[in-house]
Formats: structure tokens, sequence, C-alpha cells
């Protein structure tokens, strides 16, 4: 359900990726904090967390005290930041370990200690409503068997399905369940990593300037259609790899460099608006920064030789 296009530029980046390894240690480090800052900023506040990405960075890393904001958004930023650090730790001493129901319950404690002591890495024992959400998950004494048949399905795909495709769906099939009372969407964005991270892709964020889109998404696989939620975790597995890199090749060519939507327009034929259609869709190689789409001139032109060729191929008589 991803795009051919998309899918064959990720499985080109993993391989570049995994050719560069081992790593540079301090390209790892510099890029780990970043991701984990900012995933932790944007995992939360698609929750409703009120802390700045600033302001984040304060709690974790300098044990820092916000005035004006809630107890339970400073607990949130240190538990998620937790939470990410033992997922991290798991990849690196095990690489393959066990995709678990013990594994996802360990990640959902972590994510609400101190804020549901009482629930933390238990199962949900009553009814719950998603805000905003025409979906109402299962009752609580089907959640047990749901599960269980969740990891039994995740087993007999792993080798089946594309990576990403196995963690996109995976993760809707996941919060579809809203198995705990509380940190379901944190728990199984952390989880979608796990399964992403184990082969060998980087931590994916979902950004909170695309929540919108993530929750419909999310409604649209509730309906049986899954395909737009496949698309977007393929694209933001892009952009985490797009930013690796980055990190790795400093000097890029001219071509090469990261440019807004709106620059590569006015350089080419098309419109930024038609641009931003391409990249929404998968068809142009792009991800976003902030709220902007970014691309280049050499990603426009991989599209225009792409497209050039499938229209020969249509020319070709049968």
């Amino acid at each position: 359900m991803i795009p051919e296009r998309l899918l064959a530029r990720i499985d080109e980046k993993h391989k570049l990726i995994q050719s560069q390894r081992p790593l540079s240690q301090a390209i790892i480090v510099k890029l780990k904090e970043q991701f984990s800052l900012e995933m932790t900023y944007n995992s939360n506040a698609i929750e409703g967390n009120k802390l700045t990405l600033k302001e984040t960075y304060l709690v974790v890393n300098d044990g820092l005290t916000v005035k004006g904001k809630s107890l339970q958004d400073h607990l949130e930023a240190k538990n998620h930041h937790e939470a990410l650090h033992f997922l991290y730790d798991l990849i690196e001493h095990e690489k393959r370990h066990t995709v678990s129901e013990h594994l996802l319950r360990s990640l959902q404690k972590l994510i609400v200690r101190d804020l549901d002591d009482e629930d933390a890495g238990n199962y949900r024992k009553g009814s719950v409503m998603i805000t905003g959400s025409k979906h109402k998950p299962p009752e609580a004494f089907e959640v047990a068997h749901l599960m269980r048949d969740l990891f039994v399905w995740i087993k007999k795909n792993t080798k089946k399905l594309h990576s990403v495709e196995l963690a996109a769906l995976a993760h809707h099939k996941l919060v579809h369940i809203h198995p705990f009372t509380d940190g379901n969407g944190r728990t199984a964005r952390l989880f979608m990593n796990l399964i992403l991270m184990q082969n060998g892709y980087p931590l994916v964020v979902i950004l909170k300037n695309d929540r919108q889109k993530y929750y419909r998404a999310l409604e649209k696989a509730d309906q049986g259609q899954s395909a737009d939620m496949e698309r977007f975790v393929a694209q933001a597995v892009e952009r985490s790899m797009n930013l690796y890199l980055k990190a790795f090749n400093s000097h890029v060519p001219q071509k090469a460099k990261l440019m807004p939507l709106s620059l590569i327009a006015a350089k080419s034929p098309f419109s930024e608006k038609y641009l931003n259609l391409l990249a929404r869709n998968g068809k142009l190689e792009a991800h976003k920064e902030a709220r902007n789409w970014v691309s280049s001139m050499d990603s426009l032109e991989r599209y225009l030789l792409s497209r050039e060729r499938k229209r020969k191929i249509r020319k070709i008589p049968v």
C-alpha cells in the first residue's frame, strides 16, 4: 500500500545507511540527542503536553522546572525520555529482542510512571473513549485476547511484509485496541520504532504539526483503509533517513541541497502547490522541517525522469 517510488527511495537510503556502518560515534551521539528530544517533545505534544521544545530540553537534560507548566507536563517529558532511552539500550545491546507483550507493557509502564501507578503496565479494566474520534475501542474483557492476536499477527508477518509497512500496521492495530487506560498513543509510537530500529532504521518522529493528518490516517485505517497510514509512516521514515544522511555528508552537491518548495517552484515549471501535492503523495522525495516541506532540484529531476520513463512504457505497442 506504500507507493512504489517512495518505498524504492526508502530501500535505497536504508542500504546507504547500512553501508556506512560502523557510524562515527560523535555523529551517533549528536543524532541520538537530537532525535530523542524531538520525539519526546512531539509525541507528548500530540497528546496535549504544553511544554515547548526548548522547555522539554530544559526538563529532560537539565532537570529544571518550568514556571507555569503543570507537574503532569514535567513528568510526561521525563518519563518519555526515559522510555526512549530504555528502547535505545534494548536495540544497542540486543538488536533482535523479542517483540512481546511483556516488552510493550514495560514501555507503557515507563510512559505513565508516577501518573497512573495503579494501572501502569496493565491492560485496562474498563471502557475508554478516544476524544475526537468516531472509533469506539473494544470492551475491556476483549483486550487480552486481542493483544495476543496482535502479537501472533506480528510474528506471522515479520518476514512477509516490508518493515515499514509492518510498523505502520502494528501501530494502527495497537491504538485501535487501545489496551491501556493511558499512554496508548505514546506507547504505540515507541512500539512502532522498536520494529523499525530492529531493522536498521533511525528513530522516526511523528511531528506535532502533522497531528491532524496523523489522526485522519488513523481514522481511515479504522475503516479498513490503511493506505494513508502506511504512506504517512513511510514519509516519516524517509524524513529521519534524510536527516541521518545529511549528518553523514557535510559536503552536499548544490543540486542535492535541501530547500523550501517555494524556491524549487521558482526554478522549475511547477507551482509550489503542485510540488506540495507531489510531496504529500510520496511522489517527490521531500520531508517536513517544522511546517514546511523541503526537497532538492536533484529530487525533482529524479521525479521527472521517472515520469518520463512511465510515459514511454505506456506508448510501447502491445
